[in-house]
């Protein structure tokens, strides 16, 4: 009897412990899946859409030129989402080796959407704080084509890496926040994980720019 009451405990504490170990995994959030990434040409209704908000006749590129990007990335809420970035053909696999590393390394993007959905507007895509990248306009206060134009630049995490001009003027008021740069969840600077995702693969970054300065914008040669 003592050794049929001893495995009955064994029995019991057993199950107790395979309960608790079920409850443990359904409380435990699910872990996040890998990175992924895919480039293709434009698609008609992507073409349809660009036009004629962010492509037009007489821009610097063609639609032909022009590949969709589409990435993982993480969030600011410690999940995951994939968005489409729209750059040149020519450096489509450069970009995503670079979301690879900021997915890798844990640097959040608040979301990732073409310009058109903010029809072209800078301004707006910005206070949606979208990251972004082919838009055919002219660099800010300036008559020459943006590197944007050509597809060459991404604009990312706008609201925390603001574009601060010499007294600490910026355009947007949730960017007032990020005019002093210190290490915050997204926020571009010297020897962060999202700088270092850009250096890799020799890409210049507006925030080393004299005088005004561009946090959000990272480019292929640095215009």
């Amino acid at each position: 009897m003592a050794g049929r009451a001893t495995n009955i405990a064994a029995m019991r504490i057993s199950s107790g412990i395979a309960i608790a170990a079920v409850a443990l995994a359904a409380a435990a959030p699910a872990a996040l899946g890998g990175y992924r990434s895919s480039i293709s040409v434009l698609t008609p209704a992507e073409r349809a859409a660009m036009t004629p908000s962010v492509w037009r006749k007489g821009c610097p590129v063609g639609l032909d030129d022009l590949r969709a990007v589409r990435v993982t990335h993480r969030t600011f809420g410690g999940g995951q989402a994939t968005g489409t970035l729209v750059v040149h053909e020519d450096v489509a696999p450069t970009v995503a080796r670079i979301f690879r590393s900021l997915h890798r390394d844990g640097v959040p993007i608040r979301r990732i959407e073409p310009i058109e959905k903010y029809k072209g507007s800078d301004f707006d895509s910005i206070e949606a704080d979208n990251t972004s990248a082919f838009n055919c306009r002219k660099a800010t206060g300036s008559g020459r084509w943006s590197n944007h134009a050509y597809g060459r630049a991404i604009d990312i995490n706008p609201i925390e890496n603001p574009w601060v001009e010499p007294g600490g003027v910026v355009y947007h008021k949730a960017s007032r926040a990020f005019v002093t740069r210190t290490p915050r969840p997204g926020v571009a600077v010297e020897g962060g994980a999202l700088v270092r995702a850009f250096d890799r693969e020799g890409w210049k970054w507006g925030g080393r720019w004299s005088g005004t300065r561009d946090y959000q914008h990272f480019s292929a040669d640095g215009r």
